[in-house]
């Protein structure tokens, strides 16, 4: 694996970079607006690989993305590459159905450690809840970005991470209750400690989402940040959000597609290009943008 074919793929050019906090959040802002978060190899009939070596012919050489045990753990590698002190956390998702965390530890995050201070570093979050920056391990601190206002909070040695979000303008009226958006403004994320972890502490969590019920089986779906928002494509709903569109307000905007335009969108808005055919999937599970 050649660290200078990971800068080539997310487009970063700076070769006299420095192990500072602006180096960090350059490298994270490149891959996650490089790099998509998609499932889509479910939906072709191939399976989500953890090694990384796997990942990272698919993600460099084949230019495709991966969810958060894939896309994480290559910049965890990247940020080591480098020469970041970068650890690797276990979280555990919110379910807004089920009002709780997943018991579970089913997402990988990072801990970066630089000039005595911690930063969490995620780059494998879906749509609008992905963070655009760093964030600096501080509790009840908000840590404004342009996805929203984030705040770490810690409780007895868990962590949780929130989101307060900005209020939506949908004009595609048919849309307006559609079950894709987020409803709160105060929006749970996840909980998280700051245990070190392996990533075989994960391999169980990624092949029971491949066999068994999840949104992960039961949802196609592929997400990229750009510089004013995000694209999100779900099943056969095309979305995009551009932040701040007015004063506190997002757009969010959503396109129906037919099955014939999923190939060109997929290439055009998200830079993949499938080897085998995608069967487009959007289940019962609980999947918001």
């Amino acid at each position: 694996m050649d660290i200078e074919a990971y800068f080539e793929r997310i487009g970063y050019k700076n070769s006299g970079y420095k192990l500072d906090l602006e180096t960090l959040t350059d490298i994270f802002q490149h891959q996650i607006r490089a790099i998509p978060f998609e499932n889509l190899n479910i939906h072709c009939g191939q399976s989500m690989d953890m090694d990384l070596e796997d990942i990272f012919d698919q993600v460099v050489r084949r230019r495709r993305g991966g969810w958060c045990l894939q896309i994480n753990q290559l910049l965890y590698w990247a940020l080591t590459t480098m020469g970041f002190e970068t650890t690797m956390l276990g979280g555990y998702i919110y379910v807004p159905l089920l009002d709780k965390y997943s018991s579970p530890m089913m997402h990988l995050l990072l801990q970066v450690t630089m000039n005595g201070k911690i930063y969490i570093v995620d780059g494998g979050f879906i749509c609008s809840y992905q963070m655009w920056e760093p964030l600096e391990l501080i509790s009840g601190k908000d840590q404004p970005q342009v996805p929203g206002i984030f705040r770490l909070t810690e409780e007895t040695g868990t962590w949780y991470l929130d989101q307060i979000r900005r209020e939506q303008y949908i004009p595609n009226k048919e849309f307006v209750n559609s079950a894709l958006l987020e409803k709160n403004q105060y929006r749970k994320i996840y909980s998280f400690t700051l245990e070190p972890r392996k990533i075989e502490d994960f391999e169980y969590m990624n092949t029971h989402f491949q066999i068994f019920p999840s949104v992960l089986r039961d949802i196609s779906f592929c997400s990229l940040q750009t510089l004013e928002g995000v694209y999100c494509l779900v099943g056969f709903t095309l979305t995009s959000r551009r932040f701040s569109y007015k004063d506190n307000v997002d757009l969010v905007e959503f396109k129906a597609l037919k099955e014939e335009e999923i190939e060109e969108v997929l290439k055009t808005i998200f830079g993949i290009s499938l080897e085998k055919k995608l069967v487009p999937k959007h289940g019962k599970h609980c999947f918001t943008i």
